[in-house]
């Protein structure tokens, strides 16, 4: 396989299958307070990889992507005239919401599917990936978050996912959660606002915690003092355009309403250090 060039910035483009392009961004207000992510938005597999190995119908599987969170992201950055980063690449083939050394970063058994093209990889292969496409990824995240801060503007950071409906024959209840470590501004104003609504069940650091060392959220949020927080959302809710975009709006509504208090807003837009339950000794102020 030969080696792209490296670029060392994000590219604004649409899914695709060329190993350059890594990056999708949406175009937004960087002044607006909000930068919108979707670490697993696409299950596309860049020219040279195939499928992996793997029968091409496992690649519509949520192993290969977050099913309906591309769509949630492009119609809540629309409503919100917020700038939007998605992968433009599948998550088996690395994935963006891990730290560059978690042993999970380029997975070879997800949910009972063997990856064969992830089996024997070796160091040079690994490193080409990182390269490649989870550090254009990144990079293109801290450009925006440079870009807002030096205008006066630092960023929330929302991150949207999206988990099965069933997960080793259990049924999962919550139809979203929010998930955090632990800066607490963000992820409880959604808590509250989401939980007004009694047709809504919404768990707290459910289906998944919030507390993984290195993930996206710790890299730009946690790392940089800026308020932050997961959206997991469960699959079969925004499967369709409907369903995503009732959560689009319905995430939009919450985040306008937010951002129009003046006290909230300030606090919501400060940069403030609480550390990580992650990071032994790490606490507010460090």
């Amino acid at each position: 396989m030969t080696n792209p060039q490296e670029t060392g910035r994000a590219l604004p483009m649409t899914h695709g299958n060329n190993p350059s392009e890594a990056v999708e961004t949406l175009a937004g207000n960087l002044a607006g307070g909000v930068l919108i992510l979707c670490d697993h938005a696409s299950n596309a597999l860049p020219d040279g990889y195939g499928t992996l190995g793997l029968p091409r119908e496992e690649l519509n599987r949520h192993i290969a992507y977050d099913i309906g969170a591309a769509g949630v992201v492009a119609g809540l950055s629309k409503r919100l005239n917020a700038p939007a980063i998605l992968t433009s690449f599948s998550r088996l083939l690395i994935d963006c919401n891990r730290g560059a050394d978690d042993p999970t970063l380029i997975m070879r058994l997800s949910d009972g599917a063997i990856v064969p093209g992830n089996r024997r990889l070796d160091d040079a292969e690994r490193q080409h990936r990182i390269t490649t496409f989870y550090e254009p990824y990144h990079g293109a995240i801290s450009c925006h978050i440079d870009g807002a801060i030096d205008i006066g503007h630092p960023p929330v950071l929302i991150s949207i996912h999206s988990y099965t409906p069933v997960w080793r024959g259990q049924p999962r209840p919550w139809h979203t959660g929010i998930l955090w470590d632990k800066d607490p501004r963000l992820a409880t104003q959604l808590l509250t606002e989401l939980r007004a609504d009694p047709t809504i069940v919404t768990g707290a650091n459910e289906p998944y915690s919030g507390r993984l060392y290195g993930d996206c959220m710790y890299q730009h949020g946690t790392s940089r003092g800026l308020a932050h927080a997961i959206i997991e959302i469960r699959q079969d809710l925004i499967e369709d355009a409907s369903g995503q975009t009732e959560w689009a709006n319905r995430l939009a509504r919450i985040m306008t309403s937010l951002l129009d208090d003046p006290a909230l807003k300030a606090d919501l837009t400060s940069i403030q250090y609480y550390g990580s339950h992650t990071s032994p000794g790490s606490t507010k102020g460090s």
